[in-house]
């Protein structure tokens, strides 16, 4: 019998979903079959943050699903400092934060103190312990344990700004030397609710995807920071420890649990003070941990529970004037099927019920939908996602969605609006486009930090106009098959490592609110306007 290094036949891995694979290997080791050779006990590995604290695993005769404990054992905590702090909003922005940061051993007693002022950081709050062990995926590799630390935050004041520091016993950031380790939010502003409600602030937010751990991807997030936005959307694709992003158990292959170290430490700077709001991408698969390969990110990140399930990374907020969603492009996906089918349509039933709800409402006027894969790109790689089309796109035109932001393909490309899988009405950069009337636009913003795709045709932007009306690529469709197809709808294309900023206008009721979208390169110059336009508080038709 043929066993890979994974442990499951190739013939039988091949045409596995990830859960499949996870189910197969939980029943066959849970009776004793030893991976001797295969996956081995580890001693206490150090890894980029790892000190003590592996746990060993001696024939896997469990899955290493995440384990949440309280953290009473460790080393002085002296000798540790809180690292990679990064922030997300509750399903509510006005009145709730998640605050989520790494330490590089077991401590004891963590907590976070905040308050509105730096010398005043009274309230202490205990936080959760969420012990992510990663065995050891090869026979040469070693086991590893990860810590990460969460507090929840509810029944803040809206629009206040909150400082705060993260600490365990013997490392506390009230003490002055550790001043510096201080950092601040901000919750959104009240809903606005009622007839005379409609006076909305102004906010900006940003957007990208595959970010991964470079140079380019550290200088998108200094520029991030410089436009000062209200939150950051990460359209999946977040750090790359799995570089093969097939969702499959043979990836752990080349799975390094340490990138997610140097990431979360990479974007710090940001994510400390900006809600650092995550979709999951094809590389954040990581079958290792959970069935559906997301018991990792639950460990890392505490995002918004309001989705159909609980560690899918589907949710939503309201900001403002603006509907956000996020959604899991996995549990749809043609080209890499490893989860699909995974909420067995749980997800399209909430992704509808929550357009519906949005734009029932008065004081949304814009819907905005996030997710990984391509619903329209031209890429030589990708291309688009019939999945994606096939499942969510005619939601998007019932619905007339105002922006659908993806990852996927490491580029930037901005399409004209679209309706029916063609274009609608023509978007040239600068222009002005009405959704209700004119259809849904969609930006493809990869190029966070990761290397760089191509297209075969000439990028096209601001300064560099090269327009085709017809071009030819592909999409794929049901068994990961590429079928061509000729469009007319690829508006923008830019290859060089940038991302998106939204200027959102709000305005009186009747009168026009807007989204103003700029792409900005990885140094701040911008090579594409748009803006969006929709009669605030308007909600005939729905």
């Amino acid at each position: 019998m043929d066993i890979p290094r994974m442990g499951i036949p190739d013939h039988l891995a091949e045409q596995m979903s990830m859960a499949e694979q996870h189910d197969y290997l939980r029943r066959r080791f849970s009776r004793g079959y030893s991976r001797r050779g295969i996956l081995r006990a580890s001693a206490a590995t150090t890894g980029a943050l790892t000190a003590v604290g592996v746990l060993g695993s001696p024939a896997f005769a469990a899955a290493p699903d995440l384990v949440t404990r309280s953290a009473t054992d460790g080393i002085d905590g002296s000798l540790v400092a809180p690292v990679g702090r990064h922030l997300a909003f509750g399903a509510d922005p006005s009145t709730q934060f998640r605050i989520s940061w790494q330490v590089p051993a077991a401590v004891k007693k963590p907590f976070l103190r905040f308050g509105r002022h730096p010398h005043e950081l009274g309230q202490r709050i205990p936080a959760e312990l969420r012990d992510l062990h990663t065995p050891a995926l090869t026979a040469t590799s070693a086991a590893l344990d990860q810590y990460y630390l969460h507090v929840a935050l509810d029944h803040l004041q809206p629009g206040t700004t909150y400082y705060y520091g993260v600490g365990h016993t013997g490392f506390d950031p009230a003490d002055p030397a550790h001043a510096a380790t201080l950092s601040t939010f901000t919750t959104a502003p009240a809903p606005r609710r009622g007839e005379g409600s409609r006076a909305h602030d102004a906010f900006t937010f940003t957007a990208f995807g595959d970010q991964g751990v470079s140079a380019h991807a550290l200088a998108n997030d200094n520029v991030i920071l410089a436009q000062q936005p209200a939150f950051h959307l990460h359209a999946g694709d977040i750090c790359y420890a799995d570089p093969d992003g097939q969702g499959l158990e043979s990836d752990g292959a080349d799975y390094a649990a340490t990138t997610w170290d140097s990431f979360l430490a990479q974007t710090e700077t940001v994510a400390s003070k900006i809600p650092w709001m995550v979709a999951y991408g094809n590389h954040d698969m990581e079958a290792w941990y959970s069935p559906t390969g997301y018991g990792g990110e639950e460990a890392r990140f505490s995002l918004p529970e309001n989705g159909p399930t609980k560690d899918s990374g589907v949710y939503s907020f309201r900001y403002g004037n603006v509907g956000v969603i996020s959604l899991d492009a996995n549990d749809v996906s043609y080209e890499i099927p490893a989860n699909n089918g995974i909420t067995s349509g749980k997800q399209t039933t909430w992704l509808e019920r929550r357009l519906r709800e949005f734009r029932q409402d008065a004081e949304v006027d814009f819907i905005v939908v996030f997710f990984h894969h391509c619903a329209f790109s031209t890429t030589h790689q990708h291309a688009s996602e019939g999945g994606v089309r096939d499942a969510w796109v005619p939601l998007f035109e019932q619905y007339r969605v105002d922006l659908v932001i993806n990852g996927h393909n490491h580029v930037y490309e901005r399409t004209d609006a679209i309706l029916g899988g063609k274009a609608s009405k023509a978007a040239p950069s600068g222009a002005s486009i009405r959704p209700a009337e004119d259809g849904v636009v969609y930006v493809t913003a990869g190029a966070a930090g990761r290397s760089l795709y191509s297209f075969d045709y000439a990028d096209t932007y601001e300064g560099n106009e090269h327009r085709v009306d017809e071009l030819v690529t592909y999409h794929w469709e049901k068994g990961s098959v590429k079928v061509a197809e000729t469009i007319d709808w690829s508006r923008v294309r830019y290859t060089g490592y940038s991302f998106l900023r939204v200027d959102v206008v709000p305005a009186r009721k009747g009168a026009t609110a807007k989204l103003k979208l700029t792409a900005l390169t990885e140094s701040g110059t911008a090579f594409d306007h748009l803006t969006i336009e929709r009669e605030a508080g308007s909600t005939r038709g729905w």
